[in-house]
């Protein structure tokens, strides 16, 4: 056997090892292969958002601020002029009424100088009389008979000065009221304008408070206020009846007052007051959640659903709230507007929809 023919047959031999080995897994080089899950049309992951449908309803804006009681009238007992208490007629915490003695100063002098004032009046008058019948007369001249007569009416405003001195020692209750602790004691002397107690009028009790200015044309007098106090649950009403005719240039708020009831008199001159004001009502507002609304240099927009795709339109806002806004253009009823995944998507966009509010 030739060199070629022994090599010939060895190759030979190997192939034959080769096939027998490979022939057991032949049949799976002719199964198909597994097919891959793969997206239908787009390669790019679909956002999975939340929406809400838009639908009428009924909104009424409110605002929240913080203000203080006040009391409807109130002011301190001070004494016109310098002297001694010489009395004091009212207790602490009293209730008095309005033209009641409260003190007085002591004015012995002043009444003195009164009474010598009356005498020389008494004494110009008879004088007064008796030179008129000689007048008539011509028995004195008109000249001496105004001279008498200037006398007189010298006396009488004497008087009328002294009656006003003596006025000023003696203080009465201005008003219904209740009086407050008394700072001096009886047969104190005191100066012209010491504080000798303070008077309140509490019934009814007011409130100011501020509103930022731009409620300046939602606000006006008769609206109505809720309001609590620290340390008391009761929800009080008022009404406003006085605005500043004026926004504060420091501030940019616009002070009022309101008055509320108050006949058991628990509310009280100084209390810390938060209050609810109730503007404008809408029985059909269109309202959003506040995050789907997207601000813009020129405006407002929002992304809504169209049609399985996502769209955007520009909207016009209104009164905004911690967590609607207001909606004055720019939708309709029935739109579905995206409230999540707001700045993933974009206009044209899929999106799979995994919540409707």
């Amino acid at each position: 056997m030739t060199k070629p023919v022994r090599t010939f047959l060895w190759v030979a031999a190997v192939l034959l090892i080769i096939v027998l080995l490979a022939l057991p897994k032949l049949p799976n080089l002719f199964e198909p292969e597994p097919e891959q899950e793969t997206q239908a049309t787009n390669n790019t992951p679909v956002t999975p958002v939340q929406v809400m449908v838009v639908s009428p309803s009924a909104y009424q804006n409110t605002i929240k601020v913080t203000g203080s009681v006040q009391a409807n009238e109130m002011l301190e007992l001070r004494s016109e002029v310098a002297g001694i208490v010489n009395d004091i007629r009212f207790a602490e915490g009293e209730d008095v009424k309005k033209g009641t003695l409260l003190f007085t100063i002591r004015n012995q002098d002043i009444q003195a100088q009164l009474n010598k004032a009356i005498a020389q009046q008494n004494l110009y008058q008879q004088s007064q009389s008796r030179y008129q019948k000689l007048l008539q007369r011509e028995a004195v001249s008109p000249e001496e008979y105004e001279q008498v007569a200037n006398n007189l009416a010298t006396a009488n405003a004497d008087i009328a000065l002294l009656k006003a001195q003596i006025a000023k020692t003696r203080v009465y209750a201005p008003f219904n009221g209740t009086i407050g602790l008394r700072h001096v004691s009886q047969g104190t002397y005191v100066s012209a304008g010491t504080s000798i107690a303070s008077m309140y009028n509490l019934q009814p009790a007011k409130l100011e408070f501020a509103v930022p200015g731009k409620y300046v044309g939602k606000i006006k007098k008769g609206t109505t206020i809720e309001f609590t106090t620290d340390g008391n649950e009761n929800v009080y009403e008022g009404e406003i009846y006085a605005i500043e005719p004026q926004v504060d240039p420091a501030t940019r708020t616009l002070t009022m007052r309101a008055i509320s009831p108050n006949p058991n008199k628990t509310l009280l001159p100084g209390q810390f007051a938060r209050i609810t004001l109730q503007l404008n009502k809408n029985e059909s507002s269109l309202m959003v959640a506040t995050q789907a609304v997207v601000p813009e240099m020129n405006g407002h927009k929002v992304y809504v659903l169209e049609g399985g795709k996502v769209a955007e339109k520009k909207i016009e806002i209104g009164d905004r709230t911690a967590e609607q806004v207001q909606v004055l253009a720019g939708l309709s009823p029935g739109d579905t507007v995206l409230t999540t995944g707001i700045l993933q998507v974009r206009p044209g966009a899929e999106v799979k929809v995994t919540n409707v509010n």
